[in-house]
C-alpha cells in the first residue's frame, strides 16, 4: 500500500525526524520544528543565517522560463520568511536520462536569471542525469539568508494579541498549477476568462515580495512577529502549523479568508476545498495589533492584496475556526486534496 503523497504528517515528523537530528551544536539557534520554515544558525557574534531545504520542482511543460522561476521562488520563499536578506543557494539537479544538453542549458540560464533577480548567488551544487529520475521532482536545494541576530522571525515568535494577516488568498498555487498544466480542460470547465485569471496567478506563487515588505516595515515588536507560507494543507494547514509552532491558540473567521473568483471556480471544477489546498504564494503573518493596518497598507502599496482574518489568543482557548457564525476546531486538513485531484486530472486529460 502506497503512503499518501506529500509531506509526512506531524506524528512521523515528531517521532522519527525530530528525535534523531545528528550531533548537537550550540550554534544552532532554531532547529527543526513542525510548522517552522527555517533553521537559524549562528555564523559569528551578531550574525546569523536562516537555512532551508526543499525539492527542486521543475515542470518542462510550463516552458523553461516559467518552470525555473517557480522552482527558484519555491526555494527562496521559505528563507525569505525569516525576514533576512536572501544570499546563497546550493542545488542538486538529478535529471532524467533523456534531458538534452540544449534543454539543460535553457533550464539553467532561466534558473540563473531568476536567482540574479532575487540577489541570490549559487555557491555549490551537483548536476547529473540518472535512471529512475523524472520530472517534476529532479533534486533538492538549500537556500540561505543572512543578517543580524536580532532581525529574524520564525512562526514560533507569534505573540498573544497579534492579528493574523493573509496575503493574496487561498489556493493560489493549486489554482495556478491546474490552469498552467491543463489549460484547455480548465478553460472548458470554467470559461476562458476564469482560466486566464487563474493562469495569471502563476507569477503570484512566491512570498518573497511580502516578506521583503515585512522586513522593511518592521519585525518583532516593530511590526511582524511571525511569517509562514500556506503550502501543503493550504491556509487552514498553515494557520494550524502557526498555532502549533507558537504554542498559542488562534481565532480565525473563515469568511474573512479571501478566495478569488477564479480560485473558487477552478477548485469547484476539480473538486477540492480551496481553504485546504496548497497555496505557495499565500503569506500568513502575525502582526502586533498597533501595526497590522500599517503592514496591510505597505503591502497594498506594492500591489499585494491582504486581509486580517483573526488573532492569536492564549493557548487555553485553543485554535478555533469561526465558520458561518459557529465555532469549530481549527486543525490541519492532513493530506492536501491537491495531489489526488491533480493525479485524477492527469489521468483524465494529460498535460495540454
Amino acid at each position: 500500500m502506497k503512503s499518501p503523497a506529500g509531506k509526512v504528517g506531524a506524528r512521523v515528523f515528531e517521532q522519527v525526524i525530530l528525535r534523531h537530528l545528528g550531533a548537537r551544536d550550540p550554534d544552532v539557534i532554531v532547529g527543526p520544528a513542525y510548522g517552522v520554515d527555517v533553521g537559524i544558525v549562528r555564523l559569528c557574534p551578531g550574525r546569523v543565517a536562516a537555512v532551508t531545504a526543499d525539492p527542486v520542482f521543475v515542470v518542462p511543460a510550463y516552458g523553461w522560463q516559467r518552470a525555473a522561476w517557480f522552482a527558484v521562488h519555491v526555494l527562496a520563499s521559505d528563507a525569505a520568511l525569516s525576514g533576512l536578506p536572501l544570499r546563497w543557494l546550493a542545488v542538486d539537479l538529478n535529471l532524467p536520462r533523456d534531458t538534452s544538453d540544449e534543454d539543460l542549458e535553457a533550464l539553467w540560464l532561466a534558473w540563473s536569471q531568476a536567482c540574479d533577480d532575487l540577489g541570490v548567488a549559487v555557491v555549490a551544487g551537483h548536476t547529473g542525469r540518472y535512471d529512475g529520475c523524472a520530472w517534476p521532482m529532479v533534486g533538492g536545494a538549500t537556500c540561505a539568508a543572512v543578517g543580524a541576530d536580532d532581525a529574524y522571525v520564525t512562526p514560533a515568535m507569534a505573540q498573544v494579541g497579534d492579528l493574523l494577516v493573509v496575503t493574496k488568498g487561498a489556493a493560489i498555487e493549486a489554482t495556478a498549477l491546474f490552469a498552467a498544466t491543463f489549460p484547455d480542460a480548465i478553460a472548458e470547465a470554467v470559461g476562458h476568462a476564469a482560466w486566464a485569471a487563474a493562469d495569471g496567478l502563476f507569477e503570484a506563487m512566491t512570498v518573497v515580495p511580502e516578506a521583503r515588505v515585512a522586513a522593511e516595515f518592521g519585525l518583532r515588536d516593530a511590526g511582524v512577529t511571525a511569517m509562514h507560507d500556506a503550502t501543503e494543507g493550504g491556509v487552514l494547514g498553515g494557520l494550524a502549523e502557526l498555532a502549533g509552532a507558537s504554542g498559542h491558540g488562534l481565532r480565525v473567521v473563515a469568511e474573512d479568508i479571501p478566495v478569488r473568483a477564479e480560485v473558487r471556480a477552478v477548485c469547484a471544477a476539480v473538486g477540492i476545498d480551496p481553504y485546504a489546498a496548497i497555496s505557495e504564494g499565500t503569506l500568513i503573518a502575525a502582526v502586533r495589533p498597533a501595526h497590522a493596518e500599517g503592514y496591510g497598507a505597505a503591502l497594498q502599496a506594492e500591489g499585494i492584496d491582504a486581509a486580517i482574518v483573526g488573532e492569536v489568543v492564549p493557548a487555553r482557548h485553543g485554535a478555533v475556526l469561526v465558520r458561518a457564525g459557529r465555532d469549530e476546531v481549527l486543525q490541519h486538513p492532513g493530506v492536501d486534496p491537491f495531489w489526488s485531484a491533480f493525479d485524477r486530472w492527469a489521468q483524465a486529460h494529460g498535460p495540454s
